[in-house]
């Protein structure tokens, strides 16, 4: 009898032994399947509505709204005895599995106009909802079972939120340096059906071996680390959770569209923002998290005047070092509020409650950037905003007891800067603003600058004065000029798709069109050179020579289609017979092309072209087949390039829609990608023959008043004798030279494609 008894007691100390690994194991898969299906689902379907920030800003907005709705369900199932969770969790697990493998909900085309966030919130919703809800509620319902568990750790279970967020920053990072680059998506779809199953095992296995050790209630009374935590739970305090939460969780999604608007656009950036916020959730409830968040605490008021300072201005695509700067002071003040919020945490008890307003409070925070913000502004005011809020919440002391006496005590020192401060800083902010250049900064602009950030320090400490004076820094270090953008030189318009900005450059008498920091085409101011094609659409560049061509080659009523409209230059290049048609996925970009006050080069050349708003891929398959003699795709210049318009697939739909002897012209120029041997690579596996043509703009060219950008373009036919004839026509047949392609870049299709390979260098972008 006593033997099975120790043999019962040895069985249970293993099992318990075996408990937190488990337990640690359950939150760390939940969390890496949860953030590696946001990247996958987002290259089966969102390159649909392009690479924006505001797609995945959108997306992270679900994301964030499902994760509410699975803590919430993870708060409810707490009322329920242990083995009735278990089995309520375990059936709806399995419900929604029926929806796997994860794929594309049929809901129709694309909504690419005002409604367009909604199109994709609902398609993410009927696509990978019912899966995703599951996941998101692994976290606290796991850390809430953990609880009840009879092992010391379970009194402060919190350590497993750090597992959980170790993994979901392991699952952002797995898929676009691992998952991506090796394997298909049918392929990526299955691994993640196998890792769902999985979760379901070892979560039924976590409910079955705390049940069986004897699972008893979560402790009432706060553990070590938040002793302070022993205040009631009240609204106000849940309240506090939320602001904690809500303002870095903006402020993530904020610096993704800042950084990507202005600073330094490249592909895969917003990977960058998001660690930072995983990162900081992983230090504050580390076991070190305090002093993690003690020190960032220290550090983040100097962080937000350092370069928080500069949240008003362009700073322009070659600042890359700000753009990391600003992923750095993202990581600093997220460890700091979050810092706060872990301090705050309430007993065991409380977990799922706590868990589901500091999901609220993300939830809060992504609708002001995510569809908020775009509707009201016409630049990135949100993040701006946003460093104001989180100076405002920051729990910083002052730096000396000295310093807080100054503004505390009751003499005539503390009364004046009390009453002072706020209008001399206006006033300083206004007087700085109205000559500031971030280039060329005067001694004296220097010394006004310096005077604002020491009073600045010496507030840390009072949130509010300290916030008035860091908005006073940003207005006056190119904010006030920010805000007045409207006059006659330059004017800004943001759609779900990213910010333009139509400035005129008076040094070269010419108006150009930006989206964010990538130039999409320019026109002279000068009437008698206002119809002559700019920018990479020369007359001598690849695509100027290939549209000269095309009279000879396929009669004065050539049929040529363009995807990607811009200021709509290329339709300076028709004759009169043609039939052009253009293809805009953005309606706002049709508006500004279409619009003779802006860009006149469709209303001057070819006002009769037809224009497609929606997904030129999409569009393009419901043309019939031998529709267009030429066809170019100039889709490829910014940032965030739409992979789904460069696969194996998209250019059998191309080829299909030409004529038997059609071109196919491609522009490749790209600050950040090498796309050539990806083209090289199509063009190979499809039997196509293919030439480029670089062309490097004479220096002469822009004194007589043009503005020429080097460029790259591709030609690609169905063989080689039409090849020929084309590159005779252009009279240039020595200057198109043949694809270099590359053994570790293989055809991208719809089910692989991997930018990675394609990175250029640091050394290699302009």
């Amino acid at each position: 009898m006593a033997a099975g008894v120790e043999t019962a007691d040895f069985a249970r100390t293993a099992t318990r032994l075996h408990l937190r690994p488990l337990f640690i194991a359950i939150l760390f898969l939940g969390s890496f399947l949860l953030f590696l299906i946001q990247p996958l689902f987002a290259r089966l379907v969102l390159p649909v509505l392009g690479g924006s920030p505001s797609v995945w800003n959108t997306a992270m907005l679900f994301y964030q709204a499902v994760l509410l709705l699975g803590y919430a369900y993870a708060h409810a199932l707490q009322r329920l005895p242990l083995k009735a969770q278990l089995a309520a969790h375990g059936f709806v697990f399995a419900l929604a599995a029926i929806t796997l493998p994860i794929g594309i909900a049929d809901i129709g085309p694309a909504d690419t106009g005002s409604a367009a966030a909604f199109w994709l919130l609902k398609l993410l919703a009927l696509s990978i909802g019912p899966v995703f809800l599951c996941v998101s509620a692994q976290a606290p319902l796991m850390q809430a079972w953990f609880a009840r568990a009879p092992d010391k750790a379970a009194a402060s279970p919190f350590f497993l939120y750090a597992a959980s967020n170790a993994g979901s920053l392991l699952g952002l990072l797995a898929y676009p340096f691992l998952l991506e680059p090796f394997t298909s998506l049918p392929q990526q779809q299955a691994l993640w059906s196998v890792g769902y199953g999985l979760l379901m095992l070892l979560m039924l296995a976590g409910g079955a071996v705390i049940l069986r050790l004897g699972a008893r209630l979560p402790a009432t009374a706060p553990d070590t680390a938040g002793a302070r935590a022993h205040r009631p739970v009240t609204w106000r305090r849940r309240l506090y959770w939320l602001l904690l939460a809500a303002v870095p969780s903006g402020l993530m999604l904020s610096t993704t569209t800042h950084i990507t608007t202005d600073i330094m656009a490249m592909p895969m950036l917003w990977v960058l923002p998001l660690s930072a916020y995983l990162i900081s959730f992983i230090l504050v409830f580390s076991g070190h998290g305090a002093w993690h968040a003690r020190n960032a605490t220290w550090l983040a008021p100097f962080a937000l005047l350092l370069f928080g300072g500069l949240g008003l201005v362009s700073v322009g695509q070659s600042a890359s070092l700000y753009g990391l700067a600003s992923v750095a002071m993202l990581l600093v003040v997220a460890t700091a509020l979050h810092g706060a919020l872990a301090a705050d945490r309430p007993a065991p008890a409380q977990l799922t409650d706590f868990y589901l307003w500091m999901s609220a409070g993300g939830v809060v925070g992504g609708l002001f950037p995510a569809l908020v913000a775009p509707m009201i502004f016409d630049w990135v005011y949100e993040h701006p905003i946003l460093l104001v809020a989180a100076a405002l919440l920051l729990p910083a002391r002052p730096l000396t007891r000295r310093i807080a006496g100054l503004w505390q005590g009751r003499g005539g020192v503390a009364r004046i800067l009390r009453v002072l401060t706020p209008g001399l800083a206006l006033a300083l902010s206004w007087w700085l603003g109205a000559s500031f250049n971030l280039v060329s900064t005067p001694p004296s602009q220097v010394a006004v600058v310096a005077f604002m950030v020491g009073l600045a320090i010496l507030a840390i400490g009072r949130p509010l004065m300290f916030a008035w004076l860091l908005a006073m820094l940003m207005l006056g270090l190119g904010g006030w000029q920010q805000i007045d953008i409207s006059t006659i030189d330059r004017a800004r318009q943001r759609s779900f798709f990213g910010i333009y900005t139509i400035e005129n450059v008076q040094s070269i008498n010419s108006r150009r069109l930006l989206h964010g920091t990538t130039l999409h085409g320019a026109q002279s101011l000068d009437p008698a050179l206002s119809r002559e094609p700019q920018t990479y659409y020369a007359p001598e560049s690849g695509v100027g020579l290939a549209l000269r061509a095309a009279p000879d080659l396929f009669g004065e009523a050539a049929r040529i289609a363009v995807v990607g409209l811009g200021t709509g230059t290329l339709a300076c290049h028709a004759t009169p017979l043609q039939d052009w048609t253009f293809y805009e996925i953005d309606p706002l970009m049709v508006d500004i092309a279409t619009d003779p006050r802006v860009f006149s080069y469709l209303a001057q050349c070819k006002p009769e072209a037809r224009i497609v708003v929606g997904d030129a891929r999409l569009k393009l398959a419901e043309e019939p087949a031998g529709r267009f003699d030429v066809l170019a795709v100039d889709a490829f210049s910014s940032d965030a390039i739409p992979l789904h318009l460069l696969t194996r697939e998209a250019f059998e739909t191309y080829m299909t829609r030409l004529s038997p002897d059609g071109l196919l012209v491609v522009h490749v120029s790209n600050r950040f990608l090498d796309l050539e041997p990806v083209v090289a690579a199509i063009a190979e596996g499809q039997g196509l023959a293919a030439r480029q043509f670089y062309y490097i703009p004479e220096p002469e060219r822009a004194a007589e008043g043009f503005t020429y950008n080097a460029s790259i373009w591709i030609v690609l036919a169905r063989d080689e004798a039409a090849m020929n004839r084309f590159t005779e026509a252009t009279g240039r047949s020595g200057d198109w030279i043949p694809l270099a392609g590359r053994a570790d870049v293989p055809e991208w299709t719809d089910g692989f494609a991997s930018a990675l390979p394609v990175l250029k260098p640091f050394w290699k972008r302009h």
